[in-house]
């Protein structure tokens, strides 16, 4: 937040409170610190990219941090202590490479926390203290594979509310649609009529079509094993061999003569 005044003003960063008199034109910090902020930090604070400081403290914010907090990259001190936050602290975090004051105590963040880069300086345990859950480096509790894995979503009850919201959309639309349906049957007689009537042809064009289909897949089988005993006659008949009678050799007296 710039201050374009001359005046003087307390601003908290780095965790300590000072006094900006004639420099304050340059300071670009938001000190919202102590104010029983409530919701969630929004998405749209990360797109101050020029801010240097930023200071949420001991307010009533829920939710998660911002997955998008890393876009922020000119801040060198981020306190978000003394709140209700919950879920993984984002990777993104480890993005901001002039950050050198971090507080995330006090709040009810869970899983691994981040490495890498300008969050391997910061070495200090108390900055996650009071996270129950939180485990990893620089706090001696070790992470379990599954708090390992990067796959784990943030806390279930961040996205409660959203999903209240969409059940209530599609209970709405239902009973909107449904008697929507059946409020116009019910005031108009003919339209009801035509629906029956078109309900009975339906119905009458489907049995008739099944009933084809069985008469002519009956027709089929017995053609078939028409066939199959008329090959096996045929088959014998080719098999068969004609031996001669005695009575073929025998010559008469005449025929001797």
């Amino acid at each position: 937040m710039v201050f374009p005044s001359y005046g003087n003003m307390m601003q908290v960063v780095k965790g300590a409170e000072l006094e900006y008199t004639k420099t304050l034109k340059f300071v670009v910090n938001m000190d919202l610190s102590s104010n029983k902020l409530v919701g969630e930090i929004p998405e749209a604070l990360t797109k101050l990219v020029a801010l240097i400081g930023l200071n949420l403290s001991y307010n009533h914010l829920r939710g998660g941090i911002p997955e998008n907090i890393g876009n922020m990259a000119s801040l060198i001190s981020l306190d978000l202590s003394g709140n209700k936050l919950t879920g993984m602290i984002p990777q993104s975090i480890a993005a901001l490479n002039f950050l050198s004051y971090l507080n995330l105590s006090h709040n009810n963040l869970s899983g691994q926390i981040p490495v890498g880069n300008q969050l391997q300086t910061l070495r200090n345990p108390s900055i996650y203290d009071n996270n129950t859950y939180l485990c990893g480096a620089p706090l001696p509790k070790e992470c379990s594979p599954r708090q390992n894995s990067p796959t784990t979503t943030r806390n279930k009850n961040a996205n409660e509310p959203d999903k209240v919201w969409f059940y209530l959309d599609i209970t709405c639309g239902f009973v909107a649609g449904f008697w929507g349906i059946i409020g116009v049957l019910l005031f108009k007689k003919q339209w009801r009529h035509k629906l029956f009537m078109l309900s009975e042809l339906t119905i009458g064009k489907i049995y008739v079509g099944i009933a084809i289909v069985f008469k002519y897949r009956d027709k089929y089988n017995g053609n078939r094993m028409n066939l199959r005993r008329l090959t096996a006659s045929t088959s014998g008949i080719g098999n068969a061999r004609i031996s001669p009678t005695p009575e073929c050799y025998r010559l008469t007296s005449a025929e001797l003569t």
